[in-house]
């Protein structure tokens, strides 16, 4: 049960340790801590009850880790489509807008004429 304690003591300060490299986490990072932190204390549950709760946390912490880490990188992913889908909308809002100045230009000098 010491191991188990220390083992979620040094995840727990590796995730902080992560977290204060002064930029923002992305949401792969985010994944990866959060698949790992669960994964271990699953893994430390199961291996308490066959008598290795530490075997179990770190075979845990590491599948968590890993599947965390691909599920925040398909999310990370949507995100990058998403952002270049909004900025492309943006982009041809601003061109009609443009283009409708243009025709009302265009609309103004007919009548004057």
């Amino acid at each position: 049960m010491k191991r188990l304690g220390i083992l979620v003591l040094a995840t727990a300060f590796a995730a902080v340790l992560t977290a204060c490299s002064g930029q923002p986490l992305t949401t792969r990072e985010k994944g990866t801590i959060g698949g790992g932190v669960l994964g271990a204390g699953t893994g430390a549950i199961i291996g308490a009850a066959v008598g290795h709760p530490g075997a179990g946390a770190a075979i845990g912490g590491g599948l968590g880790a890993v599947t965390g880490a691909v599920i925040g990188n398909e999310l990370q992913n949507h995100e990058v489509v998403e952002a270049q889908t909004r900025a492309q909308l943006n982009s041809q809002q601003r061109q009609i807008s443009h283009q409708r100045a243009e025709i009302e230009q265009l609309k103004q000098q007919s009548e004057t004429e």
